[in-house]
């Protein structure tokens, strides 16, 4: 199985492309989301390519933060995925419909183990500034985000609301121009978890760039992260992680590059193995459980 964040990771805005190269060597884009009638996000041809033939080899499991409706307006090559995580775990939809009982499971969690929502969004109002925060939102009435002028930002006040929040069970990230507060028990990595279950998936890998992204990894067996992002700007690294040079567009097209190669070689291993045998202390898993 294959969880992989997008923004970022997989596909681009044409502000994260990071193409560095003289504009007649750069890759041919493929448009892969429209909003409000103009193209949003974008991945190079040939990682449109890899993807298709990717998830024609493995479960691949879109992993956003992104709420259902924003992950909706995606249209990735290749098959439909059967699995999406979306609103960073709170959300498993099954051939594109929420599954309610998850999603249950998941509020039942947050009201035991974190201040809710509600405080969360008092505190924005109470110590923003319009001066630098452009809009505020809620997503899918699980965790908020402001949209803000990042140059204008107090430093000082994302310190102080990172360990209010902290104090209050919820984690703080700064992706771009988006400050989100996500409650801690809410993660991507759970999901995940859930996900593999279902698929009686013996190997997980994944790929992210973001600070919300660092439990996906670490809960995968083998993760990639591309050389830019929250992640790569704090250096963070766990054993089984591979750091790629590549930034931007390039980085989603390498990161596809790995996945289909760490695929190959695990069918290559369970094929190698006689039913019932250990691969690395394990039993054998049939080549379409990957």
């Amino acid at each position: 199985m294959v969880a992989s964040d997008l923004d970022r990771t997989l596909i681009y805005s044409s502000a994260a492309l990071a193409l560095g190269m003289p504009d007649a060597q750069a890759p041919r884009l493929l448009s892969v989301e429209v909003h409000e009638s103009k193209p949003l996000s974008y991945l190079t041809e040939e990682a449109a390519g890899l993807l298709e033939r990717l998830a024609g080899e493995a479960v691949f499991v879109p992993t956003t933060t992104r709420t259902r409706k924003q992950y909706q307006r995606i249209q990735l090559p290749g098959r439909r995925p059967a699995y999406a995580i979306c609103a960073n775990g709170g959300h498993i939809l099954v051939d594109g419909v929420a599954d309610l009982d998850w999603h249950a499971s998941v509020l039942r969690r947050l009201a035991e183990e974190c201040a809710p929502l509600s405080e969360i969004r008092a505190y924005f109002t109470a110590t923003t500034d319009l001066s630098w925060v452009r809009k505020h939102r809620v997503a899918e009435d699980l965790f908020a985000y402001l949209v803000v002028e990042r140059e204008r930002m107090p430093q000082e006040w994302l310190k102080r609301f990172e360990e209010w929040a902290d104090e209050r069970g919820w984690t703080v990230s700064l992706q771009g121009r988006k400050v989100y507060a996500v409650p801690k028990p809410l993660t991507k990595s759970a999901a995940m978890r859930e996900v593999a279950r279902r698929c009686g998936a013996d190997l997980v890998l994944a790929a992210g760039d973001s600070l919300l992204d660092a439990d996906l990894l670490l809960a995968a067996d083998r993760a990639w992260r591309p050389g830019h992002g929250e992640l790569a700007d704090t250096s963070w690294t766990v054993p089984h992680l591979d750091v790629l040079a590549e930034r931007g567009v390039a980085a989603g097209e390498e990161i596809l590059r790995r996945f289909r190669t760490a695929v190959a070689e695990h069918r290559a291993a369970s094929s190698a193995t006689l039913p019932g045998q250990a691969v690395n202390g394990s039993p054998a898993a049939l080549p379409d459980q990957t």
